[in-house]
């Protein structure tokens, strides 16, 4: 890298309030700190907790993070803390009191009614607001000179924008990047490229745009404020410079119409495994010689008791061992009944597990088809059952399907019978783990952190630094 590319920057980081988002950027965000950059994450006061209490401390004026929020890195639930030399800068205090973002996960996680799902996207609106009216102040006063926005915070770009400030993309969670073939990340059906797919696609496409009204007026009302030509959606708010994904190519559908500065660079995650939370460490000697399935249904998901005991029923009707982690979300009480659901003696309840060492170990996994958990499990070459919940999960478990990596089925209504016999299909049938060998070695190669850091110190390139410099 030459002295140029290595100009340093002062990088502001806008990203949903959400703890795998800001887990994947905080990866970032390290490695560009390494390299002499730095780095400010700018948000509601109760997320700085996830970036751990030193740092948000020393950053935020001495305001102490909410207690009970940690961070989540896909189902295997790795706990955020203490990022060293990122910093925090809270906004939006008046409108989003501490101890607000609890409530927020919680609605989030859980929507339920169309009533539910209206306040969740109700929540993303104001936010989107509140970052769009304050981020211009803290950007001159922290005298920041570049972006990286979450593709899912719409402000990022509108602010950037408005502020003629380079700024690079990254897609956290599926792409929102837009083609007439590809279902959008939170529909649950599949690549189809004949007509009636692309009706479907389309009619799909209509009914969520409809959907998410409150927000399309949140963005449409601040690209005004700010000065900016319409635009009413998020895939409408993408850097021209880069845009990153933690995805790869060859687990999305097809996609035809990228821009060329679009780049699959594989998860985003910290080099030296800082921040690594796991209760089960190392993991427990499970027989060699019998099938173990790894289940988790991540961070915010990790509560549901009855989906968690027909995972355990299912394990124990096929007499394989069983490795569970709720994250937190059960009592000890339920985590005993689970016990009791599994196979005898072989199943084994946690709070938090070590996931890449459990998915090396297991022969298959029950996902809620986060897609960190998903690219880890491309990563081991471990076949998936994914339930998925919430936010892109439906996304994911369509592509997991269509890649042949895994199956699906519903966590909320599949009963214990018939996830036996998906799961006996991913223990038996060995043309998951031959897909998933082409996908596990394009991965090894996709580059991950560094390579996102390479990128966004490229695209930055020409672009004079700021005060950082």
């Amino acid at each position: 890298m030459t002295a140029e590319l290595r100009a340093p920057r002062h990088f502001g980081v806008v990203a949903p309030a959400f703890p795998s988002h800001f887990s994947a950027l905080a990866a970032l965000a390290g490695e560009l700190v390494r390299r002499g950059h730095r780095v400010t994450f700018l948000h509601r006061p109760d997320a700085a907790a996830y970036l751990g209490s030193r740092s948000a401390h020393a950053a935020n004026g001495g305001m102490a993070p909410s207690p009970g929020i940690g961070i989540g890195h896909g189902g295997g639930c790795i706990g955020g803390v203490i990022v060293p030399g990122i910093a925090f800068h809270a906004l939006g205090a008046d409108r989003f009191p501490s101890g607000s973002l609890e409530a927020a996960l919680r609605r989030a996680a859980n929507p339920g009614s169309p009533l539910g799902l209206r306040k969740v996207i109700l929540d993303m609106a104001a936010a989107t607001d509140m970052l769009c009216e304050e981020l211009p102040n803290a950007i001159e006063a922290l005298r920041i000179d570049a972006l990286l926005g979450d593709q899912m915070e719409a402000a990022a770009g509108l602010v950037a924008e408005a502020l003629q400030l380079p700024f690079i993309s990254v897609a956290c969670a599926l792409p929102v990047n837009r083609e007439a073939a590809v279902p959008l990340p939170v529909m649950p059906f599949g690549y189809d490229a004949s007509e009636r797919g692309l009706q479907m696609v389309a009619g799909s496409t209509g009914v969520y745009d409809w959907i998410m009204t409150p927000h399309r007026r949140a963005i449409e009302r601040q690209a005004r404020r700010l000065g900016l030509s319409a635009r009413g959606a998020m895939h409408e708010c993408l850097s021209p410079l880069a845009q990153i994904s933690q995805t790869i190519a060859g687990f999305d559908f097809p996609r035809q119409h990228l821009p060329a500065s679009f780049h699959h660079v594989g998860p985003l995650r910290s080099s030296d495994g800082a921040g690594t939370r796991a209760t089960i460490t190392p993991l427990p000697a499970f027989d060699p010689d019998r099938p173990l399935v790894f289940a988790s249904l991540g961070t915010l998901q990790g509560q549901r008791f009855g989906a968690f005991q027909r995972i355990a029923r299912a394990c124990r009707a096929l007499d394989v061992q069983l490795l569970a982690a709720h994250c937190g979300g059960l009592s000890e009480h339920q985590a005993k009944a689970i016990e009791h659901a599994g196979t005898p003696g072989a199943t084994t309840v946690c709070a938090f597990a070590p996931q890449r060492a459990a998915l090396v170990r297991a022969n298959a996994v029950v996902t809620h088809a986060g897609l960190n958990t998903v690219m880890d499990a491309i990563a081991t070459g471990t076949p998936m059952l994914a339930l998925p919940i919430a936010f892109d999960q439906p996304g994911v478990a369509a592509r997991v399907s269509h890649a042949g990596i895994g199956r699906k089925a519903s966590a909320r209504i599949t009963g214990a019978s018939a996830l036996a016999a998906h799961l006996r299909a991913l223990l038996n049938d060995p043309s998951y783990q031959r897909s998933l060998a082409p996908l596990s070695a394009e991965l090894a190669q996709a580059g991950g952190t560094a390579r996102a850091a390479d990128i966004v110190e490229q695209a930055l390139a020409q672009t004079p630094a700021g005060a950082a410099a």
